[in-house]
Parts: structure tokens; C-alpha cells; sequence
């Protein structure tokens, strides 16, 4: 979809200075552990279905909304794979702007639809295989969030943190 007019209206005032923003991520597999990818049209990048939380809205609606958006799918979100945030999640697109995402990553399964692109934001949608995601230019985030959800690590995982206290506190 094209930029909504909630972050139209924040870029008329501040131009394309970096905007934290919170997001959802989903990881959708199918039965061979395959992981459902979207290439976008702008920058030509493979990334996981997911986007921006938009005022109002609850993470687990803009799951829902933003996979129907960019894929044609229905789907059922089934945990909480974590939080994610960091360096891995920033990004400037091709017309300049600089975000960082504060990203709740969930799975999900398909209860409805086919895989479509949307041919506004999304120009293709393909499931990939742990080697063949290695194999083409994908969004940094994707490596982490997927190593994560492939690993045994408990749902609710967050990124450990890296911030102390000043000397003396």
C-alpha cells in the first residue's frame, strides 16, 4: 500500500529525518519449513510480510491487515515470536526516508486465499527454504527474526539488553 496519510502528514512536517515506528513482522511456514517472503517493489528487496501499526489500530489487526495487503492471504496468528528493534531495523527507502522499527514479530497460518502480490508495494511472493533465503538480497531483519523462530528459544523472546547505568549508579 502507499504511505498512509497518518506518516504523509508526519514526513510535510519533518522531511525525511529517521521516524521510530512500531510495526508488525509475520512468519508464515508452510509443511516443508519453507517461509513465506514478499519482494518489494521499492528497492527490489525480498522482507517479510508486516508494516507499519497505524494510530489506533492493535498489533495483532495490522498483523492481519498488512499479510491480506501484501499477500492476498487470510491468516491466524498462533504466538509471539518476540520484540525486535536495533540496527537490523532501520532502513532508508529509495525516496530518502529513514525509519527504525520497533517490530512484534508473530507466526501465523493460512486459513484463506492465494498468494498474491498486491502490485503496489509488493511484486512478488514466494516461500523459501533456510538455504535460499541466503541466496537473495533480503531485508537484515529477516536473518534474525527467522533464526529466532527456528530455534528453541520460548515465545516472548526480546533481544538481550545492552544498556547499564552510568558509573556510580
Amino acid at each position: 500500500m502507499p504511505m498512509s496519510d497518518f506518516i504523509s502528514g508526519l514526513r510535510r512536517k519533518i522531511g525525511n529525518d529517521l521516524l521510530q515506528l512500531p510495526t508488525v513482522t509475520v512468519l508464515i511456514f508452510d509443511d516443508r519449513d519453507r517461509v513465506l517472503l514478499v519482494r518489494h517493489i521499492d528497492g527490489n528487496i525480498w522482507s517479510t510480510p508486516g508494516g507499519m501499526v497505524e494510530p489506533g489500530e492493535t498489533p495483532p489487526d495490522a498483523a492481519l491487515r498488512e499479510v491480506w495487503e501484501e499477500t492476498g492471504l487470510s491468516v491466524r496468528l498462533v504466538r509471539i515470536i518476540g520484540v525486535f528493534g536495533g540496527t537490523n531495523f532501520v532502513t532508508t527507502y529509495t525516496n530518502g526516508d529513514r525509519v527504525s522499527w520497533i517490530s512484534t514479530v508473530f507466526e501465523a497460518t493460512i486459513v484463506g486465499g492465494e498468494p498474491r502480490p498486491d502490485n503496489q508495494e509488493t511484486a512478488e511472493v514466494r516461500y523459501f527454504s533456510s538455504a535460499e533465503t541466503n541466496g537473495v538480497p533480503c531485508t537484515p531483519h529477516v536473518e534474525e527474526v527467522l533464526a529466532v523462530a527456528r530455534s528453541s528459544t520460548p515465545d516472548g523472546y526480546f533481544q538481550p539488553p545492552g544498556w547499564t547505568p552510568p558509573d556510580g549508579a
